[in-house]
């Protein structure tokens, strides 16, 4: 009785995970299963700017595919892939905020704050960075709540 129990916990956890894994692919900002254009999320905290990754040098978390420019900030992720990975999703977090809507960004226009990774969308004269800059206290707690409500 208790090896079944365990074999139906077993596959309950496996389930779950499943489903986290699939809810993350379908929600996240990705192309080809691939998070942040290819960027290498390290770099952001490390060195203060955006880089491309090397297809060579890849991670898989929870099903999204990283990509880094180096050993050491792949170790890095794998480590601590909750440090790095960009808030909502790797949607714009302004719009996250505005509308609780899912926007592509530029992995170029950037802001850390508190430890995490916020993207912006840059293009077509129209920088929301910007106007994340004149309200960044209450779009984060707006942002916070619409991506809670997206990823459950």
């Amino acid at each position: 009785m208790k090896k079944l129990l365990f074999a139906i916990c077993i596959l309950f956890t496996f389930y779950g995970f499943s489903q986290s894994e699939g809810k993350r692919i379908d929600q996240f900002n990705l192309d080809r299963k691939v998070a942040i254009q290819g960027y290498d999320p390290v770099v952001y905290f490390k060195q203060g700017k955006a880089l491309k990754g090397k297809k060579e040098l890849t991670s898989i978390y929870e099903g999204v595919t990283y990509y880094f420019s180096s050993a050491s900030n792949k170790s890095a992720f794998v480590k601590s892939p909750l440090s790095y990975e960009p808030q909502y999703g790797g949607w714009c977090a302004f719009a996250m905020g505005d509308s609780g809507e899912k926007v592509e960004v530029n992995p170029e226009t950037f802001k850390i704050i508190d430890g995490k990774l916020y993207l912006f969308y840059n293009a077509f004269f129209r920088n929301t960075l910007k106007s994340w800059n004149k309200n960044q206290s209450d779009l984060i707690l707006k942002a916070d709540s619409n991506w809670k409500k997206i990823i459950q």
